[in-house]
């Protein structure tokens, strides 16, 4: 099977999901950010610290096309992976994209609480939380819209609503026979 890369904006739960459905499926689980820090041995922040967002979405292309040439594994990207260079055309032509969507009010309150642990949020008010999400939301579904298959993400806050996420989007979802 191609790779299935899990598209969205950041706290959608790309990795609650992609690492859920890697366990009912039997397929190898990829976090592209945590994939990069092994790689690097740097966390994304220090990257970004070190390098700037266009060093770390140059790192960020380059494992894209790494994970890309796998086979039989789900690929949790980062929120801006598919904004940046060709990488949504890339994904596009390599596998199967799923745009993991959550509403404005489910990705704050997500993300309100982990600011700290995302180079984008840090040391931002609530309000202007709000104001990223909202902008960057705008901004990024042009290239969100592009994935071959959406998927909603608000029902993943506890184990039961995973578990019912993830067998609903076995027996009812658009990507058929994943993990046979």
């Amino acid at each position: 099977m191609k790779p299935l890369f899990i598209i969205g904006y950041m706290g959608c739960g790309k990795t609650t999901f992609g690492r859920a459905l890697s366990q009912a499926t039997g397929l190898r689980f990829i976090d592209l950010d945590l994939y990069i820090e092994e790689r690097f041995r740097k966390t994304v922040r220090q990257i970004f610290d070190d390098k700037g967002e266009g060093g770390f979405r140059a790192i960020e292309k380059e494992m894209l096309h790494e994970a890309g040439e796998m086979s039989d594994c789900i690929v949790s990207c980062g929120g801006g992976t598919p904004c940046f260079f060709d990488n949504m055309d890339y994904m596009n032509s390599k596998g199967t994209t799923l745009w993991l969507q959550a509403s404005e009010d489910t990705l704050f309150s997500r993300l309100v609480r982990k600011r700290e642990k995302r180079p984008l949020l840090a040391g931002h008010t609530d309000e202007e939380i709000r104001t990223i999400i909202s902008d960057q939301l705008m901004a990024r579904t042009p290239h969100y819209s592009k994935a071959t298959h959406t998927w909603k993400g608000d029902s993943l806050e506890d184990r039961r609503q995973i578990d019912a996420n993830i067998a609903d989007f076995l027996a009812n979802g658009p990507v058929k026979g994943i993990g046979v």
